[in-house]
């Protein structure tokens, strides 16, 4: 699958895209010039996410003074 139709169907911005791919989270190949998530890289990504490999803390915001 096309990384731009991956980025269309997941609801996720292109860099956000990018970020995961920088950070190694998103394995993707080159064809051509254009990126590509493989069924291998798409299930390796959410086995990692659902077991809280990218999981952080939240972030409470601080009362106002």
């Amino acid at each position: 699958m096309s990384l731009h139709r991956f980025c269309r169907e997941a609801g996720i911005s292109d860099v956000t895209a990018w970020r995961w791919r920088r950070r190694g989270w998103l394995a993707t190949i080159n064809i051509c010039g254009k990126q590509y998530i493989t069924d291998k890289g798409l299930v390796e990504l959410l086995r990692r996410a659902e077991s809280g490999e990218f999981a952080k803390q939240p972030k409470v915001p601080k009362p106002e003074r």
